[in-house]
């Protein structure tokens, strides 16, 4: 079970997060902090696992803990927590695990204690993370938070649980890049990540997948290597 330390500046929403942390049978002791001085006084004192950081304390920032923390031997995974979009490229370039934004949903927190546990155990590595434009301000998504990609001429668009995002790249050469990631093509228009698939259904000779509330056309010129990939992850159709 994870030892987890919360730093907040409001108690109220460190109350919170820590309510909710407590509802995940993954997680055991959680230490509590309201400012980052406090939050390193726990470091000192206890061995954590895991770090849910707030960006914006006073005197010393959830940012400034993650630079003094990443001097540790063996530093605490960290996950940032704000209400702030426009931090996500320092936070993943201080290799954050992950960067969740005020309110917090319970099943998008589930994923990022998933994701400390991966990391923990050592079957996965640093997130892949893609730089993208949003009305002229840079932001930073993971990799693994793309569902499927679609294509939009000379550009793809992103899609993701909470938003989409267009950049300037063609599906051709992200299906290149992302092959070995888990992601095939599906259709002339359609880039899948596979497990994010949950139900396919086959009719009348048509194939189509479903992926979070999408559901995405299989094309017959895809439908044999969807069909090989299906089979290796034991995802039938109609599942």
């Amino acid at each position: 079970m994870l030892s987890v330390l919360v730093a907040d500046d409001e108690l109220p929403a460190v109350e919170e997060l820590a309510f909710l942390l407590g509802r995940d049978a993954r997680v055991g002791t959680i230490h509590r902090a309201s400012s980052g001085a406090e939050a390193l006084k726990v470091l000192e004192q206890h061995t954590v696992d895991a770090l849910f950081l707030d960006i914006h304390m006073p005197s010393l920032s959830g940012l400034d803990i993650a630079r003094e923390i990443s001097r540790f031997s063996r530093p605490p995974a960290v996950v940032f927590v704000t209400a702030d979009e426009d931090r996500a490229l320092e936070a993943f370039e201080l290799r954050a695990v992950d960067y969740l934004l005020k309110p917090v949903r319970t099943e998008r927190l589930a994923e990022s204690v998933r994701r400390v546990c991966e990391l923990m155990e050592g079957t996965t590595a640093a997130p892949e993370v893609i730089t993208v434009d949003q009305g002229g301000i840079s932001r930073m998504i993971r990799r693994d938070d793309v569902r499927y990609v679609q294509a939009q001429g000379d550009y793809a668009r992103l899609h993701t649980s909470e938003a989409s995002y267009l950049i300037r790249i063609p599906l051709n050469d992200l299906e290149r890049q992302w092959a070995t990631a888990g992601f095939l093509r599906t259709h002339r228009s359609y880039l899948v990540a596979m497990d994010q698939v949950r139900k396919v259904r086959i009719s009348a000779g048509r194939a189509s997948l479903f992926v979070g509330d999408a559901e995405l056309p299989v094309s017959r010129r895809h439908l044999p290597d969807v069909r090989e990939k299906l089979e290796a992850t034991r995802l039938r159709p109609g599942q």
